[in-house]
């Protein structure tokens, strides 16, 4: 053996060696070599690649350092959609979701007829079982390995597309750069990172110490730590993480049940949380809820309530999911955490959208380790029926732990001379003799059956700057420099009053350098990002426009439908809900808003200025599959039911979810259900999995 063989050797010793204590340190809890083992056995490696460069290897031990600094966070497309999570919060919605779910697959012939209620004391066995998880409050990765090595991480971002955090994510010690035992060619996994309560107590100490910025929480200083531009930052910061799902895999089979998959996932070396657990019975459901609410706060790790999925895959694919949320699972949350404080004042906030919002102005109180000093009263409706009056003291908790609410007053305390709340006494202005907005003073309206009253003026400074604040944002049109202070500035000197005129700024540069706090190179860079924001893509800019329930997601789904502004614009409802997850109020949003001639006039002047108004449609024609209708249903052997209506989109084909007269295939595998039934009625060609790859085989 010669000299750098030898080495070579050394150097992959060392490394198996390190990450098996860094496995049994970070993830096993039970460590075999003490710290200063660790430290010489470390420098020891790092000594030999420093002299040995031709032995890199992404997944060395000492890749978790810190790499280079990042100009910016890439953005990066998920292989399979990172889905949120819908809520319940009591025994009975949480029945109305295991019953809705449980009469689904009865429907589809993947459970039996019996209709047995998780609640039912005397037979509390669960047809479907279950996989009861804590709902970890930190924040959401998808982390990519390939042959087993750690090559991708990202944010969850809007579920679709995240950030590209990759070399933040090298540093946490207990996520494996290379995992062992059986691993694939390709796995997807998606976990939590959140930095520990103890960990969390000891860096804010450090931070105030320092004189630098101290986090409200562990969960902000968790999301801080992950988008540091310079990974060496976040390697000083004491983040850890859970694994909870596995998303993808290639090159093996995927197990069977949720369960299964945790299983796999820890003998890969991913850390797994030992509190999960399978359960068949109300009793065990309950049991793991009350377990952990009462010992939440014994926990090193913040957590609001416990997480229930199907643990058969094969039922979570025939339950699928609805928008963004998955119907096989749901968060069961814990009651909130409460204090009381005193309503200093009830203020009136305008929306962008022109919403008059009552906003309870409180005592600062701590709550869960936040300060809290507002809360949103919703509108005039929920302040009566609380009774919430100013001057009150009034109960405070953090919904969900995250969001502050008044629950209501502490009557016990209550001054003598409190009166009831009246919107229209509180906006009423004398010198104007009527209800007014607290911004532009127009007229404020409330719709006879609407709970909210509305400034109708669209150009209310305050609906202005919160329309340019929402278009400019980094997941809207990106325009840099252009934040609330600015935004206003530009309103009030005169120089915008909408979204439109912005690309028209250029018109009036020399002026805009006069302006105090801005100058000729601050003028010339906003300047420039405008112009650059002229290419985002047309479900940016949808997105952008602010239309009421049309988020990200949801724009770029539209997009892919109608791929001009203009199509768009003469789409009415009944056309947008042809589009599967187009529901009918979404769909009177895009209609109502493209008929108001100010948002016309808007899209013209945007039009003019040069704005991307058109999507790039796949071309489809000459594709294997291009014109073909399908419908996918059942569990396929080898993909997942995504995976197979990606592979048909991608070769041209169409894909829906119900069978109609016009479809041409339907993709049928093991417990098919009544999409089966239903095809063999109509006379529906039915295929299976591999007949659809001998269809993308033939010539074109």
């Amino acid at each position: 053996m010669n000299g750098l063989e030898n080495i070579k050797k050394q150097i992959e010793k060392l490394r198996l060696e390190l990450n098996r204590h860094s496995y049994l340190y970070y993830v096993m809890d039970s460590p075999e070599i003490s710290d200063d083992a660790y430290d010489i056995m470390f420098r020891q490696l790092k000594d030999l690649e420093d002299k040995h460069p031709q032995f890199d290897d992404l997944a060395s031990p000492t890749k978790r350092v810190g790499g280079a600094v990042l100009p910016q966070f890439n953005k990066v497309r998920h292989v399979r959609q990172l889905l949120s999570l819908s809520n319940v919060f009591n025994q009975e919605e949480l029945q109305e979701w295991f019953s809705r779910n449980q009469n689904a697959l009865v429907k589809q012939g993947l459970l039996g007829n019996a209709q047995i209620s998780m609640f039912d004391q005397s037979n509390s066995r669960a047809v479907m079982d279950l996989v009861c998880e804590l709902k970890i409050d930190g924040l959401a990765v998808s982390l990519i390995y390939e042959n087993g090595i750690f090559t991708r991480g990202a944010t969850r971002g809007d579920g679709l597309v995240g950030e590209d955090i990759t070399e933040n994510l090298r540093t946490i010690r207990s996520i494996p750069l290379k995992l062992h035992g059986d691993y694939p060619s390709f796995i997807e996994v998606r976990g939590e990172v959140y930095m520990p309560k103890k960990a969390f107590l000891n860096f804010n100490q450090e931070q105030e110490a320092k004189g630098e910025m101290v986090f409200a929480n562990p969960r902000n200083a968790a999301a801080g730590s992950l988008r540091q531009l310079n990974p060496a930052v976040t390697a000083t910061r004491p983040l850890d993480n859970f694994i909870y799902t596995l998303g993808q895999i290639e090159g093996r089979l995927m197990p069977q049940s949720h369960w299964q998959c945790l299983n796999y996932l820890k003998s890969l070396g991913f850390k797994i949380n030992p509190a999960n657990k399978p359960v068949n019975s109300l009793e065990g459901v309950l049991s793991y809820y009350k377990k952990h609410a009462d010992e939440r706060n014994e926990l090193d790790y913040g957590i609001d309530g416990i997480v229930l999925k199907v643990d058969n895959l094969a039922m979570q694919e025939a339950l699928g999911e609805v928008a963004h949320n998955p119907r096989w699972a749901i968060a069961y949350k814990f009651p909130a955490e409460q204090s009381t404080a005193l309503l200093k004042n009830i203020n009136i906030s305008v929306g962008r959208t022109g919403v008059l919002t009552p906003q309870a102005e409180l005592e600062p109180v701590r709550i869960g380790g936040v300060t809290i000093s507002a809360a949103s009263l919703h509108n005039e409706d929920d302040i009566l029926r609380k009774d919430i009056r100013q001057g009150d003291t009034v109960i405070v908790q953090r919904a969900g732990d995250v969001i502050p609410q008044i629950v209501g007053p502490v009557l016990a305390k209550r001054p003598v001379d409190t009166k009831p709340f009246s919107m229209k006494e509180a906006l009423y202005d004398p010198v104007l003799g009527y209800a007014a907005c607290p911004v532009c003073h127009s007229m404020v309206t409330r719709t006879l059956g609407e709970a909210f009253y509305f400034c109708p003026n669209k150009a209310c400074a305050a609906q202005v700057i919160g329309n340019i604040e929402h278009f400019v944002a980094r997941s809207a049109m990106d325009i840099r420099g252009l934040g609330e202070k600015i935004a206003a500035l530009l309103f009030t000197k005169g120089f915008v009053s909408s979204v439109a005129d912005l690309y028209y700024l250029h018109e009036r540069e020399a002026e805009l350098e006069k302006i105090e706090g801005l100058g000729a190179l601050s003028v010339g860079k906003l300047l420039a990002s405008i112009e650059e924001s002229k290419k985002r893509p047309f479900a940016r800019l949808l997105y952008a426009l602010g239309i009421k329930t049309v988020g990200e997601e949801t724009a770029a789904i539209i997009t892919e439908r109608f791929n001009t502004m203009e199509a768009l614009q003469k789409a009415g409802s009944a056309q947008l809900m042809q589009i599967e997850q187009i529901g009918p109020s979404t769909a009177s949003a895009i209609e109502s808003f493209f008929a108001e001639e100010h948002n016309q006039t808007i899209i013209a002047l945007l039009k003019e200025a040069g704005l991307n108004m058109y999507e790039e449609p796949t071309d489809t024609a000459g594709l294997l599959l291009y014109g073909l209708e399908f419908v996918v249903t059942g569990t396929l052997p080898n993909m997942s039911r995504d995976q197979a209506k990606a592979l048909i989109k991608e070769n041209g084909g169409i894909v829906k979810s119900d069978i109609t007269q016009v479809t041409n295939y339907l993709l049928a595998g093991e417990k098919a259900g009544s999409k089966l039934a239903k095809a063999q009625n109509v006379g529906i060609t039915i295929i299976d999995e591999n007949t659809l790859h001998q269809m993308l085989k033939k010539e074109g």
